[in-house]
Parts: structure tokens; sequence; C-alpha cells
């Protein structure tokens, strides 16, 4: 936990100018048991202090990885003297941000370290575990991945924050021979907020999981190839959380907007079904916590949910202090930076497509010739909102009744033209609470959403 000598120093802050200074502890770990055999075992932690100035319109920022008071002097006094010096080349002057209400936020939990052979000692336990049950497979690698931050963050004129966020994962990839003696893989990952002991206490139910996982890759090895062409699929929520931050969440981002993405001028336009709703939720997500808590963002402001699609209405976009100001509306608490040195960002936080109201075994039912789309693998969309992502698991769909397994295959479109072909959305939410989004710097995210009934364009083969 890391000491709060921050908040004593805002007399340093002047008086013209708005200042956010954060302090930052982030922990990595990550081991890589690999048939038997540790290959990576992986141990860091690093420090520092930030300060963004605004002024003007002009934004001077500085950091540095000394965690002193003097460190913190020398960080402000370099951002203000940054956002000066770049004052006297700013020839549009913009006003002051609007100042928000004070308030002290802290997260309701901090983090716990945990020894690095006790970590080892999990992962170990686990791959003898597979060893064991599965003789079949060609190839097992079980790898442990934590990446832990905590932020002090203290404002001039909004609020003042100690906030943590503790996310470990355990990903296991098994690999097996297909019928035509081809390799396949399938993988895995398990876990999520919180600590070793929140998510891998009892090992036995992960066992249950990763027993799903052999018996799905052994359906796989018997899979066939999807036929290529535009295809009636039911989307499952990790498929479709996927496709609603990567095509969808970052036309949304407002910096983006203003970059040119597809949904500035679709503003109060409909760009999908009406079944469809997409929010970006803080920390709060149908009565629960959400998997990855934004209380307080690193300018200060105070975290809230974000309407980006309502009933199949592009509603708004997520904002950070700048981009608010530019639109006129409030800020929603999106700005994140992942690493002390960097400025923050508009982020995703815990973006998902809203639940509707059909069963899917009735999604199934009425699908006569199509597929169930359950794994993506890699993938990539633009600010068209046009999409092509992998597919690692799948299932046909023959006479409303799910048949064989498919091969690796792909999918691709439009975003907002493939969500204007949704006519059935399930009645449950699955979250993905292990994602990494990389615009410009990694950053944690969640996704999720229901199963969506929809068309895409399949490649095949």
């Amino acid at each position: 936990m890391i000491e709060d000598i921050l908040s004593q120093h805002k007399k340093l802050f002047e008086t013209s100018m708005q200042t956010v200074l954060r302090g930052q502890e982030s922990r990595y770990r990550r081991i890589v048991i690999q048939n038997g055999n540790l290959v990576a075992n992986e141990r860091s932690e690093e420090s520092g202090i930030c300060a963004k100035v605004y002024f003007n319109g002009a934004s001077g920022f500085a950091s540095t990885s000394e965690y002193s008071d003097e460190a913190v002097k020398k960080v402000v006094e370099a951002a203000t003297n940054n956002a000066k010096y770049l004052d006297k080349y700013n020839t549009e002057k913009k006003n002051a941000y609007p100042s928000m209400p004070y308030s002290m936020i802290k997260s309701p939990r901090m983090i716990i370290d945990f020894e690095q052979k006790r970590l080892v000692d999990i992962c170990k336990e686990i791959d003898a575990y597979i060893a064991k049950t599965y003789t079949d497979i060609l190839s097992r690698t079980v790898v442990y991945r934590e990446d832990t931050m905590e932020k002090i963050i203290i404002s001039s004129d909004a609020a003042d924050g100690h906030v943590s966020y503790p996310r470990c994962t355990i990903y296991v990839i098994l690999n097996m021979a297909s019928k035509d003696g081809q390799p396949l893989e399938l993988f895995e990952s398990f876990g999520g907020f919180g600590h070793i002991e929140d998510n891998f206490s009892n090992l036995s139910d992960l066992y249950e999981k990763i027993d799903e996982l052999h018996n799905k890759l052994a359906m796989k090895a018997e899979g066939v190839y999807a036929d290529a062409g535009v295809k009636t699929v039911i989307l499952h929520p990790d498929v479709a959380g996927m496709i609603a931050h990567e095509a969808v969440g970052h036309t949304v981002e407002a910096d983006l907007v203003q970059g040119g993405s597809v949904a500035g001028p679709n503003l109060g336009n409909k760009v999908a079904s009406e079944l469809v709703s997409i929010v970006d939720y803080a920390h709060t997500a149908f009565g629960k916590q959400a998997p990855l808590p934004v209380y307080v963002d690193d300018e200060g402001i105070e975290a809230q949910d974000a309407v980006l699609v309502e009933n199949g209405i592009l509603k708004g976009f997520m904002h950070d202090r700048e981009s608010a100001n530019f639109y006129g509306v409030k800020p929603t608490g999106n700005a994140r930076g992942y690493a002390f040195s960097d400025e923050p960002l508009i982020r995703m936080r815990n973006t998902v497509v809203l639940p509707g109201k059909d069963k899917l075994e009735d999604m199934i039912a009425s699908v006569d010739d199509g597929y169930y789309l359950v794994q993506t693998g890699n993938g990539q969309a633009d600010l068209t909102g046009e999409f092509m992502f992998g597919i690692n698991l799948g299932y046909e769909i023959k006479n409303g009744k799910l048949g064989k397994a498919i091969l690796d295959t792909t999918v691709s479109g439009v975003a907002f033209d493939m969500l204007k072909t949704v006519d059935m959305v399930s009645d449950t939410v699955t979250w993905s609470p292990s994602g990494t989004c990389g615009k410009k710097q990694p950053m944690a995210v969640s996704m999720g959403g229901p199963a969506i009934k929809c068309k895409i364009t399949i490649g095949g083969r």
C-alpha cells in the first residue's frame, strides 16, 4: 500500500491553473508452466508520480519514478512550466473546465501481495492435474498473470481519491490433434478482479472448468469447416462483448469521435436494432459490483455510467474533462493512465450489451441453418466500425439444434450494420473480466453481454 505524500502539497497548485497530481504503484506478475516446465517466472513493481496542469486550453504534463516529497514539488513545477510554455504558442484560448464538487473517494479494498513461490505452486498443481487427467492432448500451458495498480489522485478542483485495482488471471491453453492430424488449440481465462485468494481458493472449481475446456477441444478435433457467406448466427456473450468493445466502444470514445469516427455524425440516430442497448458501467452493474470497478478516474472525476446505445439509438460518448467541455456535457470519468508516466486517455471500463428477454434455447431453436459462435481469437476494428475477428470455437446449428463443432474461422462486418439485424437477445449476461485494451497504452478493461442473434459474414475455410 503506497503512502499518501501528495495531499499535503495542494499548496503548490497555482490558483489560475487546474492541476491533478497522481501517485501510482503498479505490480506485475507472470508465471508460465509449459508441459511441466517452468519457463517464465517474472515479478516486478514500479512506482512514481505525475502531474497534469491545464491552462487556457494548453496542458502540461510531467512525471518521475522517484516517490518523495521533493519529487512531488519537482513534478508539479515542471508540469506547470510546461503548460505556461505551451500557452505561449496557443492561439485558441479556452476557458477553464467547469469545477466539480469536492469529495474524497476510496476503493472498498486495497492491494495485497503474495509470495511468488505460492503462485508458482498453484500453477504447478494445475499443470499436474491436466497432465494426469488428459492423456490425449499434445501439449499444455498454464499462465498466471497479474496486473495490479494502486493510485492516489489529488485534484485542484475535483475529487481526491485513493483507489486500487487488484486483478489476476490464469490462462489454460490445450493443444490436441484434429481427426486429420492437424494441431488444434483452445484456451480459456479464469479469474479477474481481486487477489489469488478471491479467485482461486478452491481449485476443484477451476478443474471443472478445465474439464469443460477439454471437452470443447475434443469436439473441435472432430469439427468441420464453416460455410462461407452471410449467415444467421448466435453470438455467445464473449463474442458479443468483444464486438461491443472493439467495433462499437472505440468509435464512441469522444477523443476518437473528434478524430473522425463513424459515431460522430450518428449521434441521435438509429445504429442498431431496438433490442440493443450498450452501457459502459463505472463500478456497479445490474445491482452488483462491476468486474472492474472504477470509482474515480485519473482526472479526479467521480466515475459515472456512460449510456452509449439505448434501444438502438446512439445516445452518447465516453468523456474526459476536455471532450466533455468541447461537447458541453458532464465528464463521465473515463480518463485513465496505465503507468505512472502515462497521461490519462479516454478508456472503456465495463462495456456491456444489456440483456433482453429471450432464452438461449429458444434462440437456438429459431435457427434452421446457422452457427453458434462461442470464442474469439485475435481481431481488429477501425473507426468506421468495420471489424474482423477470428473465431476459435463454434458449433453448427441445424434445424434448431446444435451440431458439430467448427474449426477456426473468421467473422467480419460493419458493427452498426450488423447490430441492425439483431432480432433476439438472451436474458442473461456473462462478463469477460480479464481484458486488456491496447489503445496507445495497455489498460485493464472488462466487457460482456447476453447472447445475440444476428446476421454476420463468416469466412469459412
